[in-house]
């Protein structure tokens, strides 16, 4: 889907190697997405490039109570606004424990905004467990910045595709086919402008 925002997910060592890692369906919407491992000793040149690229304004997405209250933010920065600048969400995909060790030992993101989310629904994601209802995955939280960078068809096609992925990868786990023509399959063509099948007649 074609989108002002971009995403620059910084990825835990083990994560792109998890069947339930999310941040892959982000790059399968969102075309400027960005991905790195995340190293304490170690920072991939390109991307420090990406981050001082003046074409973008790049913002930490993470929870506000663990930044100093002069760098948070609950929506986006001024400049992110400006038609010159791209806003650039980065995210820090892993577990929570890795996100917050990332978040502590990324000096380089330092200078950067932090955009605090605090979302009224609560997380659908049900392939991992988390400690907290209110935890979302990655695909969830790159979902709410596309919405509030204006994009939002890209934003309810990510979530859409997140459904299918989740209820496909859990009927796999239990040996059972899934149904491309429920309402999860059809909510997804839709977004994507592909006219879905006629539905089959209910079995007598």
């Amino acid at each position: 889907m074609p989108t002002r925002a971009g995403l620059c997910l910084l990825m835990a060592e083990f994560e792109p190697l998890k069947p339930s890692n999310t941040g892959w369906l982000v790059a399968d919407v969102v075309p400027d997405t960005f991905a790195f491992a995340w190293s304490r000793t170690a920072v991939d040149p390109a991307l420090l490039a990406l981050l001082a690229d003046p074409r973008w304004q790049p913002v930490v997405v993470f929870p506000g109570e663990f930044a100093a209250p002069e760098r948070v933010v609950a929506e986006l920065p001024t400049d992110a606004h400006d038609a010159s600048r791209r806003p650039l969400f980065i995210l820090l995909d892993g577990t929570w424990a890795e996100a917050r060790k990332a978040f502590r030992k990324s000096p380089y993101l330092a200078r950067f905004p932090v955009l605090s989310l605090a979302p009224e629904q609560l997380s659908r994601y049900k392939l991992r467990r988390s400690w907290h209802e209110h935890h979302f995955c990655t695909a969830e939280v790159a979902a709410l910045c596309l919405a509030l960078a204006g994009d939002p068809h890209a934003a309810q096609t990510l979530e859409a595709w997140l459904d299918v992925f989740s209820d496909r990868y859990l009927r796999a786990k239990q040996s059972v086919a899934p149904d491309v023509d429920d309402d999860l399959h059809r909510r997804l063509a839709a977004l994507r402008g592909v006219k879905a099948a006629p539905r089959s007649p209910p079995c007598r």
